[in-house]
């Protein structure tokens, strides 16, 4: 099996990243892994963590119709160079969090993506020494408020929600280029989405070159490939479940958006 590289928080609000074992337990990195962590004596046990998202970037930069028959079902053309836009850091949560459906909205949808994780700075980079860039691989579900996108015309808001970007649950080092990616919904055995991802219209090479050339890509900055076609909505007490061959699953259960506690006077 793959190594896989977490970031937990401890019953003391204590964050470490580390590598997660066959048997649950977690052995401290004295350091992000991009940033040449290395094992420490260091051991969690099971039962003694919670596993947050694996990284904490300083932006999520998302491309979006990066599937031809994606792209086919917004009734869109494909692409001829990547549609960028971003999502807020404090959008991200780790698996097992809920969602937030926001009342402003009437149909929020789910997006299964792969999400790349940057190991080194990158500016201005070739596909090859992007390809370098990349550190890792997750998984992401970029959550999208679909009325919403429609009505602004542009996807800020629509995509910016806090909890919109769950992630995780651990990165990988390596990836088939044929990976399967699908998603599921609630207990149904049938996915709602299901693409190979070697069928992007723009590859993770090419996607971070293009981006490097706008800005500057950081160490633990994260990258969304895109969503395979199936895209639809999810309802206050969904549960919906990602999973890319090769890297795991991530689950997610949808609620009604808390209310704000009351602001002081």
């Amino acid at each position: 099996m793959a190594k896989r590289y977490v970031r937990v928080q401890t019953a003391k609000g204590q964050i470490y990243y580390g590598l997660l074992e066959l048997n649950r337990s977690v052995t401290v990195l004295d350091a992000p892994p991009w940033l040449q962590g290395q094992p420490t004596d260091s051991e969690l046990k099971p039962d003694t963590y919670q596993i947050l998202a694996p990284c904490a970037p300083s932006k999520v930069v998302a491309v979006g119709k990066n599937y031809a028959a994606h792209a086919s079902e917004m009734d869109s053309e494909v692409p001829t160079e990547p549609l960028l836009f971003l999502k807020p850091s404090t959008a991200i949560i780790p698996t097992d969090a809920p969602i937030w459906y926001p009342p402003q909205s009437q149909r929020v949808d789910y997006e299964g993506e792969l999400a790349l994780v940057i190991g080194e700075r990158c500016t201005d980079c070739t596909p090859a020494q992007a390809q370098a860039k990349i550190w890792g691989y997750t998984i992401a579900n970029d959550v999208t408020a679909r009325d919403l996108q429609k009505r602004d015309g542009q996807w800020t808001r629509a995509k910016g929600f806090d909890t919109f970007c769950p992630l995780g649950p651990w990165i990988v080092r390596e990836l088939s280029p044929g990976a399967q990616l699908q998603t599921f919904l609630n207990d149904d055995p049938q996915p709602v989405q299901s693409d190979q991802i070697d069928r992007m219209v723009f590859s993770p090479d090419r996607l971070v070159s293009y981006i490097s050339q706008v800005m500057t890509l950081l160490p633990g900055d994260v990258v969304l490939t895109g969503t395979p076609a199936g895209i639809g909505p999810m309802q206050v007490g969904d549960r919906v479940r990602i999973e890319i061959e090769g890297i795991g699953y991530l689950e997610n259960s949808v609620i009604a958006r808390p209310l704000p506690e009351k602001p002081y006077p």
